[in-house]
C-alpha cells in the first residue's frame, strides 16, 4: 500500500484525493463489460514523460477554465448594443459563474495528473509550504501561461467575425482599442476610465487574491472536516465566483497566468498598449503572488493543525514514531498509543465540528 501511496502523489501536491485508493474502492458501473488492459497499453503509458504529462495537464486544466471565463466576457461585451441587451446575453453574474465551473471542471479533469496548481502563486506556494519540488516550478508556470495563451488564441478564431466588426467600429468612432469595455477587454483586464489610483487597484487584487488564497488553502487541508475530495473543486471555483461578483466592475485578475496569456493575445492583435496602458499590467501580472504567498502564510501559521493532519494519515512526523512520541510526552499526551491518541483526538475534533 505504501508503494501505492508513492505511485498516486509522484510529488504533485495533488488535492489530497490519493487517486489510486480512491480507483481500488471505487464501486465500477458499467453498462458494457469494461475491455481489458493490454500491456503494450501500459509499456505506452509507462514510456510517457513525467513531466510532459504534468505539463499537458496544467496547459489544459488552465484552458478550462481560463476558456469559459473569457468567452463569457465575449459574449456579454459583443453583444451590449445587441435589441435582446444584457438579459440575453449575460452579466458579470454569468460571467462569474463561467469562470467558477471552468475552474472547477479543471480541477476534476486535470488534477489527478499533475495536481491541478493552475495558477504560478499556487505552483510557488506549494514549493514554499507543501515541499513541492522547485525544479519543477519553471515548467509548471511556462505550462500554466500557455494554456491560457492557447485560450485566447482559440476565442480570437471563434469570435473572429464579431471581434473584428467591434474593432472596426471603435476605430471609427475614434475611440482606443484598448480600454475597460474595448476590443482587448475581451482578453485581459484594463482599468475603468475612472479608476486611476494605482494603490487602491493594487490593495483590491491584493485583497481578492488573498481570499480566493485562503480558501483554495483551507479547502486542499487533509485535516478540514468540512471539504471533501469531492466538494473541494466547487468551493475553489466559488471562491473564485464570488470575487468576479464583487469586484469585476473595480479592475480583478487573480491569476498570473491567466492574465500573462490572454495578455500577449492582446497585445498580438490589438497592439503593445496592452501591457502599458495606465501603467496597470504589473499589478494585474504580479500582485496574486505576494498575495497568495501572505494567504497561505498566514493559513499555515494560524490555522494548520499538523497533528490532526498525521491522526488522520494524511502525513507522517520527519523523525517518524520517535519523534511523534517526543512530541505527544513534551506536550503532556500518554507515551503510550501515540498514534491512535492523535487519531483519537483528531476524530473527536470532527465529531465537535459536526456537533457545531
Amino acid at each position: 500500500m505504501a508503494n501505492l501511496n508513492d505511485m498516486s502523489r509522484l510529488h504533485t501536491n495533488d488535492l489530497e484525493i490519493r487517486a489510486t485508493e480512491a480507483v481500488q474502492r471505487h464501486l465500477s458501473r458499467h453498462v458494457v463489460a469494461s475491455k481489458s488492459v493490454s500491456q503494450r497499453k501500459l509499456d505506452f503509458e509507462h514510456s510517457r514523460p513525467r513531466w510532459l504529462r504534468e505539463m499537458g495537464a496544467e496547459a489544459t486544466g488552465v484552458f478550462f477554465y481560463v476558456f469559459p471565463g473569457i468567452a463569457s466576457v465575449a459574449s456579454f461585451t459583443l453583444n451590449l448594443a445587441n435589441p435582446a441587451g444584457v438579459a440575453a446575453f449575460g452579466s458579470s453574474f454569468q460571467i462569474g459563474w463561467a469562470f467558477g465551473i471552468g475552474i472547477a471542471f479543471a480541477i476534476i479533469t486535470c488534477a489527478p495528473t499533475s495536481g491541478g496548481h493552475f495558477n504560478p502563486a499556487i505552483t510557488i506556494c506549494f514549493a514554499i509550504w507543501q515541499g513541492f519540488p522547485w525544479k519543477k516550478v519553471p515548467h509548471y508556470i511556462f505550462a500554466q501561461v500557455f494554456g491560457a495563451f492557447i485560450a485566447g488564441l482559440l476565442l480570437m478564431g471563434m469570435y473572429w467575425e464579431q471581434i473584428a466588426a467591434f474593432k472596426a467600429e471603435t476605430i471609427a468612432k475614434g475611440e482606443p482599442l484598448i480600454f475597460n469595455g474595448g476590443p482587448a477587454s475581451i482578453l485581459c483586464t484594463f482599468p475603468a476610465m475612472g479608476q486611476t489610483n494605482l494603490g487602491y487597484l493594487f490593495f483590491i487584487e491584493f485583497f481578492v487574491d488573498s481570499f480566493i488564497g485562503i480558501v483554495i488553502w483551507a479547502s486542499l487541508d487533509p485535516a478540514n472536516p468540512f471539504i471533501s475530495p469531492v466538494s473541494a473543486p466547487f468551493v475553489i471555483g466559488m471562491a473564485y465566483a464570488s470575487m468576479v461578483w464583487g469586484f469585476a466592475d473595480i479592475s480583478i485578475s487573480t491569476n498570473l497566468a491567466r492574465d500573462l496569456g490572454t495578455r500577449i493575445v492582446a497585445a498580438i492583435f490589438f497592439g503593445g498598449k496592452a501591457f502599458t496602458y495606465r501603467h496597470y499590467s504589473w499589478i494585474a501580472l504580479l500582485v496574486n503572488i505576494p498575495a497568495t504567498i501572505f494567504a497561505t502564510g498566514f493559513y499555515e501559521l494560524l490555522m494548520r493543525d499538523s497533528l490532526q493532519k498525521i491522526g488522520k494519515g494524511h502525513a507522517v512526523h520527519e523523525n517518524g514514531e520517535e519523534g511523534l512520541r517526543r512530541h505527544m510526552t513534551n506536550t503532556g499526551y500518554m507515551e503510550t498509543g501515540m498514534t491512535n491518541a492523535v487519531r483519537q483526538d483528531a476524530d473527536s475534533k470532527v465529531n465537535g465540528a459536526n456537533e457545531y
